[in-house]
């Protein structure tokens, strides 16, 4: 389903949209630490991509009609392969750290993504930037406090997934250039189901009625949270809405206390601040200097 731009932009439409966007991926994160614990995490991991290819079969025509060169072929492998891997890194480390810290140190893929494309794209990297990527490592810091705590791997895995993450984001910004976003994301999601088949295939046990139930719903609030992030982007800035993601983390910790008994950890909360003030001002810095460049269409009616 396409979502087209509003005319008028209507902030607290996106900001609500938002809002909702970050409930549904703290429920999706909840439910996966629910099923990780009689599951193992690959194979909870190919059966949430698996049931989530019903949610892409629309797009599965577009993908047929569509005449792809090698070298684009090669892209959606490549970013199946490395999709996998962040999928694999993130349910295993729900299954070993809070909800919170899981949270907190998926805010750093943006910042892997500005880097990657700085290294990689060609894309500026200002003073101002590197200033904002030298807090959002501080605020890292501050959640794994190196030296003052034990860290397992589940804090490793979640470093691990940031950067897949990242690369994948930025493969896909590549891809986009080259079709639809209704096929960029039903390649991903074949690719990785396929990615993630022989990996399950090793450590396959028989799943209960129940656990697959969860992993339907697991589904559900995954595209259902993708769908409410894509129209909160539709009705107000980035630079709005980008800032609202830190309830997540209010949300995280709450539900982690609630249902799993989790600790809350006011350096986890004071560290996500750091990274999404860092990320809050990087969105907001280039919301600021596109504006200088883009003329207002309006201005040119009148």
């Amino acid at each position: 389903m396409s979502i087209a731009t509003p005319a008028v932009q209507r902030p607290l439409f996106g900001i609500l949209w938002m809002l909702a966007a970050g409930l549904f991926f703290v429920l999706m994160n909840a439910l996966v630490k629910h099923v990780g614990q009689g599951l193992p995490s690959a194979q909870a991991a190919f059966l949430r991509f698996a049931f989530g290819l019903v949610f892409v079969l629309p797009a599965l025509g577009q993908v047929r009609r569509v005449r792809f060169s090698r070298k684009i072929w090669r892209l959606f492998a490549l970013r199946g392969l490395v999709h996998s891997g962040a999928v694999l890194c993130w349910f295993y480390a729900m299954t070993q750290i809070t909800v919170a810290e899981v949270v907190a140190m998926n805010y750093l893929n943006p910042i892997y993504v500005m880097l990657g494309a700085a290294l990689f794209l060609g894309e500026t990297f200002s003073t101002r930037r590197m200033i904002a990527v030298a807090f959002a490592f501080l605020g890292v810091l501050i959640i794994l406090r190196p030296g003052l705590r034990e860290l397992g791997p589940g804090h490793l895995s979640m470093v691990f997934t940031a950067i897949f993450l990242g690369a994948s984001y930025l493969i896909a910004k590549r891809l986009s250039q080259e079709t639809s976003a209704a096929v960029v994301v039903a390649m991903m999601s074949i690719t990785v189901t396929i990615g993630l088949t022989p990996v399950a295939w090793v450590v396959w046990v028989v799943p209960t009625i129940t656990q697959l139930g969860w992993l339907v719903l697991v589904a559900f609030f995954a595209t259902a949270g993708h769908y409410a992030m894509t129209r909160a982007f539709a009705e107000a800035p980035v630079s709005v809405t980008q800032p609202v993601t830190f309830v997540q983390i209010i949300w995280a910790a709450a539900m982690g206390a609630w249902l799993f008994a989790e600790p809350v950890d006011i350096w986890v909360v004071a560290g996500a601040g750091v990274i999404i003030g860092a990320v809050s001002y990087i969105t907001w810095r280039e919301a600021m200097l596109n504006r200088r460049i883009t003329p207002n269409a309006n201005a040119a009616k009148s």
